[in-house]
This record gives structure tokens, sequence and C-alpha cells, in this order.
């Protein structure tokens, strides 16, 4: 069991730094700027909720974990 929750740390930081690194290749994608993200700016202030953004990141990464999870129970 542990050495599990290791092994699973290790890949999730793995993977946060290949997105980190990856950062400017993913802004170029409009990220941030999809059908259903709300941007409110007003005096001194602003609100961004990326609706959209966060469905595509989660169907992605929903389908990225399942395979990888797959890969690894076989």
């Amino acid at each position: 069991m542990q050495d599990s929750v290791s092994r699973f740390l290790v890949i999730l930081g793995l993977v946060l730094l290949v997105l980190g690194l990856l950062w400017p290749l993913v802004k170029r994608l409009g990220l941030g700027q999809l059908p259903g993200d709300l941007h409110l700016t007003g005096d001194g202030w602003s609100f961004h909720f990326l609706l959209g953004t966060s469905i595509v990141l989660s169907i992605v990464l929903t389908l990225l974990l399942n395979l990888f999870f797959w890969f690894l129970n076989r």
C-alpha cells in the first residue's frame, strides 16, 4: 500500500513538472478563453470563472488517468 502511494505521488509530481514546462504551449491553445469562461472586471477588481476550461480539463484528465490506471493494473 505504501509503495503504491509513493509511486502515485512521484508520478503526480512528474506530471505537474511536465505541465509546468509546457505551460507556454498550453496558453497558446486558448485555455482560459473558451466558450463558457466568465471574465468580469470592475474598478480595481477582476473575476475569472473558467467553467469551459474546467470541463475540458476534467474530461482530458479523466481519460488520461483512466488509461494510466488501466495500464498500471494490466
